[in-house]
């Protein structure tokens, strides 16, 4: 049989590839896996918010140096998102995930023994270079794996990670801190410690569970791989001949900017409320455990609308409105935070920054189908670190922002209305920009 009837043979089995239960299994494989590294990616991120409750004590760190202190971590994510994500194109994700999960889940350990405000930033600025690249990273993962539609259902599902990881890691958390004296350790070291090591496992675990394409994935078909792979190389050629594929075409693209500008301000009030929010509960005059078990409430709440949100915006009948659903989820948040700032009853004000939380997030799920639907090759791997570590900043930004308005103010009332303003104005910014993915540069 000779090269070119083989070529046909494989073209028409290929050709009956049934899409639906071929990106099922596709799905089945490789979600669960990548949602739980961001759980604990995630959890190792905003976990400091907890050790808060008595590390400031213990460092004697003020507001405003552990704001300043816990937003070190986005500066060392931003000089080394693009780099990272430059190197896991051409290195693959298997390695270069799998390098990304254990080196931060090492250095997350070691931030349970410093000693003060300097090792504290030390120790979170080089958190962030270690993380560096791993959510772009995926994005761009999420390229070589799921074609149109899917990789939106794709992006739904990872970022539902977010809300996981404070629904399963908030109530840890608190009960963490409540192993004050467990092998000689203070109980916001036992969190750091025992927390930080399922990166490191799961790191390793990459090695054997990510395969970096369709054509290496043992368990889909012949037919299957030459299917996916036909069909991402036809959407991608698509892409870059009408908005480039080379990392030049993404830097060069004012889209990219105005992108990044607007996940800024989303992250601005995602990561406020993250580290914020356990503080923001124990004024409520509730110890330990039990603002953990109040801290998972919102996400919870979270969960749900993210996903009933993606799957109204997914629909064929949405597909030219979707800006409108994403600057609408930030609307809505950006009011919710602003009416949580003047509620004084603790049950009103859980309800405002549980509509804000739930907004926060379904703006988060469907603002990535946006880039991702006009960016290919080198221009999606510089362009998606681009928005990611732009938008990062915002999580130095916002928490420290915080720290300084609330040690000047002595209350939340002020640095609320700060992340209100911000998430207002990433609403103004996706509302301008329109739908990349049905313009040329």
């Amino acid at each position: 049989m000779n090269r070119d009837m083989k070529h046909d043979i494989a073209t028409g089995a290929a050709a009956a590839v049934d899409e639906q239960s071929t990106m099922k299994k596709v799905m089945r494989r490789l979600i669960p896996f990548i949602l739980l590294c961001y759980v604990v990616s995630y959890l190792d991120r905003i976990n400091v918010g907890f050790a808060a409750l008595t590390m400031n004590k213990d460092l004697g760190l003020t507001p405003s140096q552990f704001g300043l202190g816990a937003g070190l971590f986005f500066i060392g994510y931003f000089f080394f998102e693009i780099p990272s994500n430059l190197a896991l194109h051409r290195f693959g994700a298997r390695m270069w995930i799998s390098r990304i999960m254990i080196s931060w889940g090492v250095i997350s350990m070691l931030t349970a023994f410093v000693v003060g405000p300097k090792s504290f930033a030390l120790a979170r600025f080089f958190l962030g270079m270690a993380e560096a690249g791993f959510t772009p990273g995926i994005y761009l993962y999420f390229t070589k794996w799921f074609p149109g539609q899917w990789r939106g259902k794709a992006t739904a599902f990872f970022l539902v990670g977010i809300p996981v990881a404070n629904i399963i890691g908030s109530p840890i958390s608190g009960a963490l801190m409540e192993l004050h004296g467990l092998w000689g350790y203070k109980g916001w070291q036992i969190l750091l410690l025992l927390e930080a090591l399922p990166a490191v496992l799961l790191g390793i675990a990459c090695l054997f569970l990510l395969p970096d394409r369709p054509a290496k994935a043992s368990w889909l078909s012949p037919a299957e791989q030459q299917w996916l792979e036909s069909e991402l190389g036809r959407e991608q050629n698509t892409l870059a001949a009408r908005h480039g594929n080379k990392l030049r075409d993404a830097f060069t693209n004012w889209r990219v900017f105005a992108l990044a500008g607007a996940n800024f301000c989303g992250i601005i009030g995602s990561l406020s409320i993250g580290l914020w929010l356990p503080q923001i509960i124990k004024e409520f005059g509730l110890p330990s455990h039990q603002v953990g078990l109040v801290a998972a409430v919102p996400y919870v709440v979270g969960a749900v609308s993210m996903i009933l949100w993606s799957r109204l915006a997914n629909r064929p009948a949405n597909a030219d409105k979707r800006l409108f659903f994403v600057a609408g989820a930030i609307v809505m948040a950006a009011a919710a935070i602003a009416a949580s700032a003047f509620l004084h009853d603790p049950l009103q004000k859980m309800i405002a920054i549980t509509v804000a939380v739930a907004s926060i997030l379904s703006f988060q799920a469907t603002f990535w189908a946006i880039p991702s639907g006009f960016l290919t090759g080198r221009a999606a791997a510089g362009g998606l670190a681009l928005i990611v570590s732009i938008g990062n900043l915002g999580g130095f930004v916002g928490p420290s922002m915080i720290g300084f308005i609330r040690e000047a103010t002595k209350g939340f009332t002020y640095p609320l209305l700060f992340v209100a303003g911000a998430l207002l104005l990433g609403a103004v910014i996706t509302l301008a920009l329109g739908d990349p993915a049905k313009s040329r540069q």
